[in-house]
């Protein structure tokens, strides 16, 4: 299910992560490559004095045998899946995949951030 509640698991985290994403987008601006604003967001975080997972890998199993891995952009407070993007605007396509992060690694938020226009554009999605 995907939301814009400013309420819900991980609030308080979720418009750290959002502020930390607008000053990235206001310094950079927008139009970037997605890693660029990948890495100025963990830069931002870390500042910021949170725990920032980059590109780790969650394995995935199918009827018990390893099938493959699933590498999230970050992971913020070992409960926040982020994921940075530019692109014109947010699909199915960049929401189901976000949903199936969120069940292999057991989490139950994952923010959505588009930084291709000057006002940051977010999705919050839970599980």
């Amino acid at each position: 299910m995907a939301s814009q509640s400013e309420d819900g698991p991980h609030a308080v985290l979720s418009r750290k992560v959002i502020g930390a994403a607008m000053r990235v987008l206001n310094a950079l601006r927008p139009g970037l490559d997605e890693k660029v604003y990948e890495n100025a967001l963990v830069v931002e975080l870390e500042y910021a004095g949170e725990v920032v997972e980059q590109q780790r890998q969650f394995p995935v199993h199918y009827r018990g045998q390893l099938v493959g891995k699933l590498i999230p952009d970050l992971i913020v407070g070992e409960s926040v899946i982020v994921d940075a993007k530019v692109v014109s605007g947010f699909s199915d396509a960049h929401i189901s995949p976000m949903l199936g992060y969120l069940s292999i690694t057991n989490l139950r938020l994952a923010l959505l951030l588009n930084f291709k226009y000057p006002k940051l554009e977010f999705r919050r999605i839970v599980r």
